[in-house]
């Protein structure tokens, strides 16, 4: 591991701009972190605790996978990421497809159906309880037109290893009935949360550099700052190590010209690949 950690924190202080990582081997529990603790923005990689403290409330009886839900035109203004902005105002889908689109596609009108039926100070309660102390959730969504250098404090909240704790608990959880209950969960709501990862869309950041059929759980993030990824990496269709890269401060443009989020993403990308090539 200690060799890993040399080579990944080299790719890391080669770029201009902030990396934080986490790593953690599940094959024999060794974990490493580059800034891990750091709180950064954690853009949509949030959505992966929104979606297990749903998760958490189907369980308790609150709300039901299969409860109805409308997408309004009120849902639809402002947002910038997804595909329901485009859909005929009026269309209806089960609360599970908004869980899914959610994720996968980091859709913002699914994420304001489920975010109006969570409370944020017992969300924030949650992630805390489960080991999460750095993460806050703060607004819905960011204020329009923040600028490069926002402060943290403005937007939603996390570090690389609050992430981390989070999947390791997802992955225990799915196994095990008294892990998933930690989260206040079952081993089945567990699993689902962990397929809905493994049908993201968005593949450029961990899952870049990868065999093309290797199978990754992961959310994704981008935001004014940085881009952002964190999932689980598969290998024989079994966990085999949890990754999670934050780029912070991440220039608009490089000095050859090209955008700086392309760099934010190979780096994600080959920090995993560091990962997968040298966990067998």
């Amino acid at each position: 591991m200690q060799d890993l950690v040399a080579r990944m924190n080299a790719i890391c202080d080669a770029q201009p701009f902030d990396t934080t990582w986490y790593v953690k081997d599940l094959k024999t529990g060794a974990e490493a972190d580059h800034g891990g603790d750091v709180v950064v923005p954690s853009a949509s990689t949030r959505k992966t605790s929104i979606l297990m403290h749903a998760l958490s409330k189907v369980h308790e009886g609150k709300l039901r996978l299969d409860e109805p839900c409308t997408i309004e035109k009120r849902l639809q203004e402002g947002v910038d990421s997804g595909t329901y902005q485009y859909m005929t105002p009026g269309c209806v889908i089960p609360l599970r497809d908004a869980f899914v689109n959610m994720i996968i596609t980091s859709d913002n009108v699914c994420t304001q159906i489920v975010l109006e039926r969570l409370d944020r100070d017992e969300l924030n309660a949650w992630c805390k309880r489960i080991g999460m102390t750095g993460t806050t959730h703060r607004v819905n969504f960011p204020p329009p037109g923040l600028p490069w250098d926002h402060p943290v404090e403005a937007v939603a909240s996390t570090t690389a290893r609050d992430q981390g704790v989070l999947l390791d608990r997802m992955v225990a959880g799915a196994k095990d009935a008294q892990a998933a209950a930690f989260l206040g969960a079952t081993p089945q709501l567990c699993g689902l949360a962990l397929d809905i990862l493994s049908w993201q869309r968005l593949r450029n950041l961990i899952p870049s550099l990868l065999p093309q059929k290797a199978k990754v759980a992961n959310k994704t993030g981008r935001g004014p700052r940085g881009r952002m990824d964190a999932g689980i990496v598969y290998k024989n269709d079994a966990p085999r190590f949890i990754i999670s890269v934050y780029t912070d401060r991440v220039p608009d443009t490089l000095p050859d010209g090209l955008p700086g989020y392309t760099a934010a993403y190979a780096t994600a990308g080959r920090l995993t690949r560091l990962c997968w090539d040298v966990m067998n």
